[in-house]
């Protein structure tokens, strides 16, 4: 029997050639240009920066693309039975569970406003990440579409808004607010260093790479977000640590220039508002009721009393106003703030209960395990400038970033979140799916199996030279 590992597919052991259908590491195909499409107008809302580009509905034509070519191409790794994970099957019942919770929400309208209007486009965007990744090579090109499009938006707000005076951080974006912005930019930093730092990536893209991440770090910084520096320390903590497939001093330098740039456009009030962290005892979020620690606090007596569906996909804000210990000042024409939950654990388990919090932190620990694999290759491989454990580890910074920055945020359903959650099993798809390689028995990666398949030649997702017969039940 087989076993299976975090990721929904069979568990990382010696690894032998098996029956795969033809692979292509090469060059963009124009379902890749969709996709890449939609995530620039999903995540980086490239049609709100340029207004001029609204009339064009750029986010239906490049999802619509990108779905009618996916369903129509249904052929080696692009086929539906390649999207299997144990992420994926996440994603998916969370769609199912936020769709059961709307008839007992506390408010009908906006579950469903927010499940089959928003949510379920997100999940969209995730299935047609996942699905339409061929090689690394593909899951390059969609990595750095997401810096890319993050760093032009840092660039935008840079140029457009201003602050000074009383005005000490970034407000009134595009979509995001300074927060959410803030939690973006941090994801898309580690992205920016691989591109950089990695070798054969060409001069215009590491030159690009620098350039986005300098505007990411000062963008960053305008932001003032509390939740957004905690998320940064956490990156970067990883970045000098644990992203082992860069060399020590690239990995010392880079952090070193990104703290520059902090510490040289960093104003006074920012680091007095970044101080508090330390002082939480005499921070709002911990005294007020409105704060996010007695905010948290009513999330998780949400989830108790309605343990099983919650109050309702987006409806925290609706069991604030309604259900809320502090509801009953209403009455004495006091008002009481309807809060979102600035917690996306918190959010997802008083919105749909214990049964999607649940399925919430499995997709991202099934993530990161993936993520995990595939880093591990790098045990067994001779030492590579570029493949997929270096991929791997920038997109594990990427996802320590969004954990961080969720646990302040409700970025439950936020397309960010999900586009990094659908890199990650791209990847592992892309590099170890079924149909690939065949992974039996031992729970590590196989020194000698996996070696001789790249030493003669193999580029990464690129199909074997032989095949064999796969075992049963993978």
């Amino acid at each position: 029997m087989t076993r299976r590992s975090a990721s929904g597919l069979p568990s990382a052991g010696p690894l032998t050639r098996a029956v795969a259908q033809p692979t292509s590491g090469g060059s963009w195909d124009l379902a890749l240009v969709f996709v890449a499409g939609y995530i620039a107008t999903a995540v980086g809302r490239v049609q709100q920066l340029f207004p001029i580009l609204l009339p064009l509905k750029p986010a239906f034509l490049t999802a619509a693309g990108a779905l009618v070519l996916y369903v129509i191409h249904q052929v080696g790794p692009r086929r539906i039975a390649a999207l299997r994970a144990l992420t994926t099957t996440c994603v998916l019942l969370l769609l199912l569970w936020s769709a059961l919770s709307v008839p007992g929400a506390l408010n009908q309208g906006v579950a469903f406003q927010l499940v089959f209007d928003i949510f379920i486009k997100t999940v969209l965007l995730y299935l047609l990440i996942v699905g339409s990744v061929r090689s690394m090579s593909d899951v390059e090109r969609l990595a750095f579409v997401y810096f890319a499009v993050a760093a032009l938006y840092a660039a935008v707000v840079l140029v457009r808004f201003q602050v000074g005076g009383g005005a000490w951080r970034l407000n009134g974006l595009y979509y995001y607010d300074a927060n959410d912005f803030a939690t973006l930019a941090v994801t898309a930093v580690p992205l920016g260093l691989y591109f950089f730092t990695t070798g054969s990536h060409g001069m215009v893209r590491r030159v690009s790479s620098v350039v986005g991440l300098g505007a990411l770090a000062i963008a960053l910084v305008r932001c003032g977000s509390r939740g957004g520096f905690l998320a940064m320390i956490a990156v970067a903590g990883f970045i000098l640590f644990r992203y082992t497939t860069i060399r020590a001093r690239w990995r010392v330098m880079s952090t070193a220039i990104l703290a520059a740039l902090f510490l040289a456009t960093a104003t006074d009030r920012y680091w007095s508002q970044m101080s508090t962290i330390l002082t939480l005892d005499q921070d709002y979020n911990r005294t007020s009721e409105t704060g996010r620690w007695h905010i948290w606090s009513r999330g998780i007596g949400y989830m108790l009393q309605h343990p099983i569906l919650g109050v309702g996909a987006n409806n925290f804000p609706i069991a604030e106003g309604t259900i809320s210990p502090l509801a009953a000042l209403q009455q004495y024409n006091i008002g009481v703030r309807w809060n979102a939950a600035h917690n996306s654990f918190v959010q997802i388990g008083a919105e749909l209960g214990v049964p999607g919090l649940i399925l919430f932190v499995t997709a991202i620990a099934a993530a990161f395990s993936a993520l995990g694999q595939v880093a591990r290759l790098q045990r067994a491989l001779p030492s590579r400038p570029r493949g997929p454990p270096q991929l791997a580890q920038a997109l594990t910074g990427s996802l320590i970033g969004l954990a961080v920055g969720g646990f302040f945020l409700s970025l439950a359903y936020y397309e960010m979140l999900y586009a990094g959650l659908a890199l990650a099993v791209g990847l592992r798809k892309a590099v170890l799916a079924p149909g690939q390689f065949a992974l039996t028995g031992q729970n590590r990666f196989g020194r000698s199996s996996i070696g001789r398949h790249f030493s003669e030649g193999q580029q990464f997702g690129s199909p074997p030279n032989r095949t064999v017969q796969r075992p049963h039940g993978i």
